[in-house]
């Protein structure tokens, strides 16, 4: 079993692909957030990507801002309302914000990651982005360095490990996550997902938390999907060893398994109306957690954090 890693351009834009050569690819795309593109597996003789991306001519900032797919969220996930938050007593607010006023996602979903090193093996392939935030939104004048790894590993499993480095002079609030969407073929409806939730967080109607947690138990068994609609934020069981979540599609046979280390105790599902696809966030703070404090991270100065997702890729027919 050999992998590697593969440098192609597309449309002026670098990707980079890392390969199991048998039957798992993945793509990324540094330049936007380094956005999970594509994962690849061969089912009935086609290949199946489990990740709703762009088309390569759509790519843009402007996509990016409006759905988010599988882009880095930092410094914070989600929203914080309206912009503002304070912070060892001083008030806050973020410019670069969405079309209903609160800041989403954080600020480097549409940001460049630059290249930094890569490896492959027999039984490994890894890449290495970095971005180096300066404190250019005057809502967030701290200075961190935002590193990502991409690793394949046997048995169809990526892992997707972020450190944040705090290179600003005091303490930085950080929280962190992903976002991308999984497509197992067909519509949502007839897939299964279990994730074993503690709570749910309540929101109000402009999907801002209340500050309550609220008994959720709905899917803490396989169960389908059906006609439910997800917008909402869970607070996780996590065991060792054991998926946070799984995706599955009864009908071919496709399923995805999501494990985290503790630093992702969040995880937020999005089903958009197509219902053709679905957001599985792992993050490591609530949405507004800059005021609600749920997870929020105060890092040193000097100080690094690292956060863990992995997804792994099972395929019935093959096993």
């Amino acid at each position: 079993m050999a992998f590697s890693v593969e440098h192609i351009t597309v449309r002026s834009r670098p990707y980079i692909k890392l390969h199991n050569a048998e039957d798992f690819h993945v793509t990324i795309i540094p330049s936007l957030g380094a956005m999970l593109h594509a994962m690849e597996v061969p089912l009935n003789g086609s290949s199946l990507n489990l990740i709703d991306s762009y088309e390569d001519a759509e790519i843009s900032e402007e996509a990016i801002a409006t759905s988010f797919k599988g882009v880095k969220l930092s410094p914070w996930p989600c929203r914080i309302a309206d912009g503002k938050y304070k912070f060892d007593k001083k008030d806050f607010t973020i410019s670069k914000r969405f079309k209903d006023g609160s800041a989403l996602h954080g600020l480097l979903f549409d940001q460049p990651f630059q290249y930094v090193d890569e490896y492959a093996t027999e039984d490994t392939a890894w890449v290495l982005l970095r971005n180096g935030y300066e404190g250019t939104d005057p809502g967030y004048p701290y200075i961190y360095q935002c590193d990502v790894k991409y690793a394949l590993h046997p048995g169809r499993l990526l892992e997707i490990e972020t450190t944040i480095h705090n290179l600003s002079e005091g303490e930085i609030p950080i929280a962190d996550g992903w976002h991308p969407y999984f497509q197992l073929g067909g519509k949502v409806d007839d897939w299964e997902i279990h994730f074993p939730a503690m709570s749910m967080v309540e929101f109000s109607e402009r999907l801002i938390p209340t500050g309550m947690l609220v008994p959720y138990s709905k899917f803490n068994e396989p169960r389908k999907i059906g006609s439910t609609n997800l917008d909402n934020c869970f607070f996780l069981k996590i065991h060792e060893f054991k998926p946070v979540c799984t995706l599955s599609n009864p009908a071919n046979n496709v399923s995805v398994h999501f494990f985290t280390n503790p630093g992702y105790s969040y995880l937020q599902l999005f089903i958009p109306p197509s219902r053709k696809s679905i957001a599985i966030e792992n993050l490591s703070g609530a949405p507004d957690c800059f005021n609600n404090h749920m997870g929020l991270t105060r890092l040193p100065p000097g100080a690094g954090r690292t956060f863990r997702v992995f997804y792994q890729v099972e395929v019935a027919e093959n096993i």
